[in-house]
């Protein structure tokens, strides 16, 4: 086998995006598996990140920087210590951070006991779809509460896979802004399975049957209304003011539209850094209403336990159903597709679907 791969790269600062290049192939150390790719999704964050290189300094290990946080594919060499899995095995995962581990790359490594078998029911471009969106979502929903401050917290309630978490909150009611995003899509589906009804969400009106069939009982087309109609709207549906409020897709600026609807005490979780409230802290304002900032890396600081648990029942969810992936629209070309491919963020050109890339069409 070539010791060289296929990637993609920002070469330096002033790039501002990805170009198409080889680099070596790496080799697994102790606890990690080399996954060869056949499907690598594409998420708005990879589109920001090329365009901010003090992000990349800081988490990515500096220039030329490797990028992808979404893969599948099959376990191609198993390092020392590794047990359960091997080569041949069929599995997703989420990137960690290291230019050897993102997945905009041919070959990956990543740690064997965060990767998840895929079903018989589920292909791998589906597959490449679930990693980073449903970690948001579930640590989101799900982590423990972290220190006031923190770079990324949870709003502490019991996931669906953790004893007694199932059905467990039935009959509390839940706001999920954004459903046909692919975070807001996860967190549908993990309120459904938590027992939270209803299930209310906002979305354009072409995905409206997308966002039911992930198990929202009230689909509000928030593009016939001004924001600041919203949340009469919402109340038609339930008056009291809400606990628990996750705002899976939108700007900075719609937060406050939600924060106001939130119950003494309650918690909203945002996908985008908090403009309303304290990040991961009691807001200062009396209410008890924290404003939970999520920083979904499951192979890094305080969420490895949690997503080691959730990576062990997530096989199970996927062959049963209970989790469903994203409506998928492929990319052309591959890899050497995926950099324009990522600009259409930008156009806001994505709706109800996550742009996958085939690792065998990369010319």
């Amino acid at each position: 086998m070539s010791q060289q791969q296929k990637a993609l790269i920002v070469p330096n600062r002033d790039a501002g995006k990805f170009s198409f290049t080889t680099r070596d192939i790496p080799k697994p150390g102790s606890g990690e598996v080399l996954v060869r790719n056949i499907a690598i999704a594409l998420n708005p964050v990879d589109a920001i990140t090329p365009k901010n290189p003090d992000i990349i300094e800081q988490f990515f290990g500096g220039f030329p920087a490797t990028g992808g946080y979404d893969g599948a594919g099959v376990i191609h060499e198993i390092g020392e210590g590794v047990s359960g899995w091997s080569v041949g095995d069929k599995i997703l995962y989420q990137c960690a951070h290291g230019h050897d581990y993102f997945t905009f790359q041919e070959y990956t490594l990543t740690f064997a006991t965060r990767v998840a078998k895929i079903p018989a029911n589920v292909t791998f471009d589906q597959a490449a779809t679930l990693p980073l969106a449903l970690a948001t979502a579930a640590i989101g929903m799900y982590e423990a509460r972290s220190e006031p401050g923190a770079i990324s917290g949870g709003a502490g309630y019991t996931a669906p896979w953790e004893e007694g978490g199932r059905g467990k909150y039935a009959g509390q009611p839940i706001i999920i802004s954004g459903g046909a995003s692919s975070v807001g899509q996860f967190a549908i589906q993990l309120a459904k399975l938590s027992g939270f009804d209803p299930i209310i969400t906002t979305s354009s009106a072409s995905n409206t049957e997308y966002c039911k069939a992930a198990g929202a009982t009230h689909v509000i087309n928030y593009k016939e209304m001004p924001p600041d109609q919203l949340p009469a709207e919402i109340r038609k549906v339930i008056s009291e003011p809400f606990q628990f409020i996750v705002h899976a897709s939108g700007d900075a600026n719609s937060q406050k539209v939600y924060w106001d609807m939130l119950a003494n005490g309650g918690t909203l979780v945002t996908t985008t850094n908090p403009s309303v409230g304290k990040r991961n802290d009691v807001a200062d304002d009396g209410t008890g209403r924290r404003n939970v900032s999520i920083f979904a890396s499951i192979n890094e600081g305080p969420h490895v336990g949690f997503a080691t648990r959730m990576y062990a029942a997530l096989t199970g969810m996927l062959e049963h159903g209970e989790l469903k992936p994203n409506n998928i629209e492929l990319v052309s070309n591959g890899l050497a597709g995926v950099p324009d491919a990522l600009e259409r963020y930008f156009a806001q050109g994505v709706s109800g679907v996550k742009l996958v890339a085939r690792l065998s069409e990369t010319p």
